[in-house]
């Protein structure tokens, strides 16, 4: 048997078929928006991430101090007022002391891969112009393994590196703007002053502007011969099988070597704290449809809460208590809210179908689509946020109708 709350909110809810279906229509596109939208965002997030992760290494070690040892002076009196400034070192080094006892020692870990790399300034010259980017000196066969660079070759390979010595791979962006194919011979120049050519054996697309169009990768003996800086390597690139190690690894790279161990989450801090902002406008954003859905249902109950007044007071009468009357137009809005929430589902999930057919703008791969992420915290955040703006919308006038005097309003209906 259907309790009397619930019997009387759906014939209520009959008598009124139009605005509900308008309440009900309006909770479900807040519902199908939310999870379409915020599916897309979290999509687009993890493809990014993920190529950001894929292409990049896990951790990068570099020749960097985090923090200046401290002075015998300090050592000596540590209680002491004592201020040391402008402390060079007597023979300053530069890049990884030992990077080859630590490359083995890394290699010898399990689940982690290690390659060296020098990185360094350069310039290209092609057709009277001259580029300016950012050149990584690898060791071919290590690299991929701490890199998936090589699924992002157009043209060439990585690997090509160790059979020419005088190779060089770039990414599309600037392969575009110097017009330079597979082949091509360009013009160098480093810092150190050093002048040479460099043949184009590979060129890549990550989807990352900065370097798709600002990084270049050549041997590591050839970097270290043009930089003037041989059998040096100023950065170290690990890759983890998990990848949730990389911030113990970091610190445990870090405290046993001394010299600054950059976990990626550390390095794309500043791209997470977007992501961040960016879903909090998203939610924010998407979860006001479903608190101007909710005005729909507070418009209805409000309607039907002073044209049943007569009845409310009837009721009230012959001895329905405050609650019950609340619990009325409370199932009311809760009904509206679930109809709004199955159907939003169905829309959501309609959406995020369609947009998984259309083609990811900037992928290296052009059959690549767009990614809709659809997880289940979005399903059930967005339904809580439905079914709480249905239920605090129909509370509001079901809590003014339970305070109704009784015989006031029989006596006004008389």
């Amino acid at each position: 048997m259907i309790p009397l709350p619930l019997s009387i909110a759906l014939a209520h809810l009959r008598s009124r078929k139009r605005q509900t279906l308008v309440s009900v229509l309006g909770v479900m596109l807040g519902v199908g928006v939310f999870i379409s939208i915020s599916g897309m965002m979290q999509g687009f997030q993890s493809y990014f991430l993920s190529q950001i992760v894929e292409t990049n290494p896990h951790v990068v070690v570099t020749d960097e101090i985090r923090r200046a040892a401290p002075q015998p002076m300090q050592l000596l009196h540590p209680a002491a007022a004592v201020q040391i400034s402008r402390i060079l070192p007597r023979d300053p080094v530069r890049g990884i002391v030992g990077a080859g006892a630590m490359l083995d020692a890394l290699a010898a870990m399990p689940g982690l891969s290690a390659a060296p790399t020098l990185r360094g300034q350069m310039i290209l010259r092609r057709a009277g112009r001259d580029y300016a980017v950012t050149a990584l000196g690898v060791d071919p066969v290590r690299e991929l393994r701490v890199t998936s660079l090589e699924r992002d070759m157009r043209q060439g390979s990585l690997a090509a590196l160790g059979t020419r010595p005088d190779g060089v791979v770039i990414g599309s962006g600037l392969a575009d703007k110097m017009g330079a194919t597979l082949g091509d011979t360009l013009a160098v120049a480093t810092t150190a002053g050093g002048e040479s050519t460099l043949r184009v054996v590979g060129i890549f697309h990550t989807g990352l502007e900065q370097q798709d169009t600002g990084q270049v990768y050549v041997a590591l003996a050839r970097q270290q011969s043009m930089q003037g800086r041989p059998r040096v390597v100023n950065e170290i690139h690990v890759r983890l099988d998990d990848i949730g190690r990389s911030i113990p690894v970091a610190a445990m790279i870090e405290g046993r070597w001394g010299f600054k161990a950059a976990p990626w989450e550390e390095t794309y801090a500043r791209i997470l704290s977007v992501f961040v902002l960016q879903n909090a406008i998203i939610f924010s954003t998407t979860g006001s449809i479903l608190v101007v859905a909710g005005f729909g249902i507070f418009n209805i109950i409000s309607t039907v809460v002073m044209e049943k007044a007569r009845d409310i007071a009837i009721m009230r009468s012959v001895g329905m208590p405050r609650g019950g009357v609340v619990a009325i137009f409370v199932i009311e809005g809760l009904v509206v809210g679930v109809l709004g929430m199955v159907a939003g589902w169905l829309l959501g999930w309609g959406i995020a179908a369609v947009l998984r057919q259309v083609p990811s703008p900037g992928a290296s791969d052009p059959s690549e689509k767009l990614r809709v992420v659809l997880s289940g915290f979005t399903f059930v955040l967005g339904s809580a946020i439905a079914l709480a703006s249905a239920v605090g919308a129909a509370w509001i006038p079901a809590r003014k109708a339970a305070r109704t005097d009784p015989l006031a309003i029989i006596r006004g209906a008389t």
